[in-house]
């Protein structure tokens, strides 16, 4: 079973738990909350569960951050939403993992009475080959939207960028988690700095 909950990405000198937005989680809960490895730059990572997260809590973090900061809602690691906002209330969203997406998003029939008596059907597969096609117009403009994000954020992040972007949100992995980090590589932020390997014992 896969990851399911929120990653929230954000730039403090200080933890992201300090920020006053997440004062009304009780301890035990903040407690579950994972940091990823840090970026260079005070640039932060912060693994939430599900229930820990609302969707004003972007505003809250931008303000007290002082910078752009991002969430993905991920489900069950087979998809996630990214939503994006900078200090000029710019927002911006995009899917990862779009097939997933899509066949989650497919319409369904009025009539529907048992989802499991449809899924794989050819009525299933051609609503879910109609969805991934309306996802897919709106990866160009995703991709512009993200990279004015990064550029106000402080990375190096251009427009010629915008193909391996657009190929990257078009892609397919297994972990939407490892999408999301691919992106904000990408994105032009510092990428994570691997620890260094233990020495090895010297034999006496």
């Amino acid at each position: 079973m896969g990851f399911s909950g929120h990653l929230v990405f954000a730039r403090s000198e200080r933890p992201l738990l300090e920020a006053p937005v997440f004062d009304g989680i009780r301890q035990e809960l903040k407690d579950t909350a994972h940091p990823w490895r840090p970026r260079p730059g005070g640039w932060q990572t912060l693994q939430f569960d599900h229930g820990l997260w609302e969707n004003d809590h972007l505003s809250a973090l931008v303000a007290w951050t002082g910078a752009p900061a991002c969430v993905a809602d991920v489900s069950d690691s087979d998809i996630a939403l990214v939503t994006g906002l900078g200090t000029d209330d710019q927002r911006w969203q995009a899917w990862l993992n779009l097939d997933n997406a899509a066949a989650l998003l497919a319409e369904e029939p009025d009539d529907l009475d048992d989802l499991s008596l449809w899924v794989g059907t050819p009525e299933f597969d051609a609503a879910v080959r109609r969805k991934r096609a309306e996802l897919d117009v709106d990866v160009p403009a995703d991709a512009e939207r993200a990279l004015a994000w990064a550029a106000a954020a402080g990375t190096p992040a251009t427009a010629r960028q915008r193909p391996r972007l657009e190929e990257l949100l078009r892609s397919r992995e297994t972990f939407a988690e490892n999408l999301f980090s691919a992106l904000l590589d990408e994105l032009g932020f510092p990428q994570v700095v691997q620890p260094s390997p233990e020495p090895s014992g010297t034999a006496s």
